[in-house]
């Protein structure tokens, strides 16, 4: 019977989620009600199959019951009740999309990746290096949480050490012209930047930051990054040589 049930939860989950993610704006949300409805048939047929074998009573206690075990349960299991929780709150207001670039957890021990999925207990998040992290969503909800593309738009930036006793205007100038010629980068309302940030070791530094939009380009973010430092680096070289 339970083997019934089962197939027929997992049948019923993946029509849902068909439907829903066509009828809906909100692929997440749309997982979400499909995994739940899909553990309300579950508990529903293990009910049913216990009163049909005759285990009414049991089912009766159990519904009886409800207020005592709730609670024994609920303390015993309440980190799962909370991230239980905490999903359905995050299904109906939360402050991510899927394909958004997140940053959560307490620092320095936070986690980057782009959401992938929202089930019942956690978040799927795929890392830059293409690890599959699994949050808790109570994690979530109880820590700070940064949203890059909430608008589409996310800014990298980086740090260069300049070679001393140049003309840093100029650097700087070449350095802001090249960062504007990479794919991907952002030249128009959102304006590559660049700016002595500090000095180490006698050398001045300076902090590129430049912006991408990741609901229009094609590229990763990675990519760009790296074709922007190497770009960057072919100018302070050069400047390195002349000295």
């Amino acid at each position: 019977i339970m083997a019934g049930v089962w197939f027929l939860a997992r049948s019923v989950r993946k029509t849902a989620d068909t439907r829903l993610k066509k009828s809906m704006d909100d692929p997440l949300l749309a997982g979400f009600l499909a995994n739940l409805l899909r553990l309300f048939i579950l508990i529903t047929g293990l009910l049913l199959a216990l009163r049909i074998l005759g285990f009414g009573g049991i089912t009766t206690s159990i519904l009886a019951g409800a207020g005592i075990s709730a609670f024994v349960i609920g303390f015993a299991l309440r980190d799962i009740g909370e991230n239980f929780l905490a999903g359905i709150l995050m299904a109906f207001k939360r402050p991510f999309r899927v394909g958004d670039f997140i940053e959560t957890g307490n620092p320095p021990n936070t986690v980057k990746g782009r959401v992938v999925s929202l089930n019942i207990r956690v978040t799927q998040l795929k890392t830059p290096d293409g690890k599959d992290v699994y949050i808790p969503n109570a994690n979530i909800i109880k820590t700070p949480l940064f949203n890059y593309t909430v608008d589409g738009f996310l800014r990298l930036d980086f740090t260069v050490s300049l070679p001393a006793g140049q003309d840093y205007s100029s650097i700087i100038a070449e350095m802001q012209g090249a960062v504007k010629m990479v794919d991907g980068v952002l030249t128009t309302n959102r304006i590559p930047g660049v700016r002595i940030s500090g000095i180490a070791s006698g050398r001045p530094e300076a902090r590129v930051s430049f912006w991408i939009d990741t609901s229009t380009t094609t590229r990763k973010e990675e990519s760009i990054k790296s074709d922007v430092i190497l770009a960057v680096q072919r100018i302070v070289e050069n400047y390195t040589i002349k000295q």
